[in-house]
């Protein structure tokens, strides 16, 4: 992270704010970001939703959500002297699926689109780690850090607070020109800039992505329930999942994009600029059996600067064998399930074992 001591204050009076915003806006395009805007360090407002969405549990195991609370809410006490907030967007769709469509394949293994290539985090702080540079070329030295994703910050709320689009239904933010296919980031300042005013929300009576959830997970506009929501189980949960929710899951091993790829708005994604998100080891378009044939060695290996490590080995092979269960009938993966019986799986995985090869065994029977 960058992180610069104050030498002294820029003078005021000596820079064009207006014109040096716009400056900043294109060097961050310049760098591949998707959008630019400038953000007051100030998302109070977000607060009482947090606090209600963590009453009602819907945070499950994310202990984490419940700390530093005030810190999210006033950036200023996260990283003190922070004067505006620079908020990006990075596009990430390789390709343009096709619209307002959730394919049907059941034998492959359906990895989010934001998981295929290289690990975004790593990416969108280096990019802004760079942009920090180039401002200070420019105008001298100043305080700033980067985040995304990675320390109590209500991105969301900031790069909504400046236009950068709506919140929708599901939850996620909304470009009205871009959709919703894109990962954020901040860099925290301490220069003065002018802030970017909010745009305004177009769900309209859209329900769209709150009937595609295959767990319902969206359980009012708005507002949605991780424990059911597939993205929590299969990367953020560790333990055994609920056997009502197995069959929904599918073949979504890591990660699902059903809302995003239903939503109308959607039609508009645009596609990654850079070449950091193309998928890697063939993940957008490989099979459950292939991808159960990986050992914790290769798991390692293929997984080394990817989003996918975060799951960890047994979880995945947890995600991968309900995804077996859902598949259509087949003695090769009954087969493949027995032989997983005899690896070096945890009990949480062979439970999830135990139960795919009862699904395959009564699709036989049917």
């Amino acid at each position: 992270m960058v992180s610069c001591t104050v030498s002294k204050k820029i003078p005021v009076d000596q820079v064009d704010l207006d014109a040096l915003k716009a400056w900043i806006k294109a060097q961050a395009l310049d760098l591949g970001f998707s959008d630019c805007v400038i953000a007051k360090p100030d998302t109070q407002h977000e607060l009482a939703r947090l606090k209600e969405y963590l009453k009602r549990g819907y945070h499950g195991d994310m202990k984490f959500l419940e700390e530093n609370l005030e810190k999210r809410a006033d950036p200023t006490l996260l990283i003190p002297n922070t004067k505006s907030v620079i908020c990006v967007r990075m596009n990430y769709l390789v390709s343009s699926p096709k619209a307002r469509y959730v394919p049907f394949e059941p034998n492959s293994a359906i990895i989010a689109r934001y998981a295929r290539g290289r690990d975004y985090h790593k990416i969108m702080r280096g990019r802004l780690k760079t942009l920090a540079t180039r401002i200070k070329e420019k105008v001298g030295e100043f305080e700033s850090r980067p985040f995304a994703d990675s320390a109590p910050v209500f991105e969301k709320s900031l790069a909504e607070s400046a236009g950068m689009g709506w919140t929708g239904k599901h939850t996620l933010l909304i470009n009205k020109k871009s959709g919703s296919f894109f990962v954020l980031g901040e860099l925290f300042s301490s220069l003065e800039l002018p802030f970017d005013e909010p745009t305004t929300a177009h769900c309209g009576s859209c329900t769209a992505c709150i009937d595609i959830c295959p767990t319902q997970a969206i359980v009012e506009p708005y507002m949605l329930d991780a424990r059911k929501c597939i993205a929590y189980l299969t990367i953020e949960y560790k333990g055994i999942i609920a056997e009502k929710l197995r069959k929904a899951i599918g073949n979504r091993v890591f990660g699902c994009d059903d809302c995003q790829l239903i939503c109308p708005w959607n039609s508009f994604a645009k596609k990654a600029v850079i070449d950091d998100f193309n998928p890697r080891h063939s993940l957008d378009n490989t099979s459950l059996l292939a991808l159960w044939q990986w050992d914790e060695t290769t798991f390692l290996e293929r997984t080394e600067g990817s989003p996918l490590r975060r799951t960890g080995y047994q979880s995945f092979k947890r995600n991968i064998a309900i995804g077996l269960g859902n598949a259509p009938y087949s003695a090769q993966i009954v087969a493949q399930l027995q032989h997983g019986k005899s690896c070096h799986h945890d009990d949480i995985v062979n439970v999830h074992i135990d139960w795919a090869i009862a699904q395959q065994l009564q699709q036989q029977a049917q």
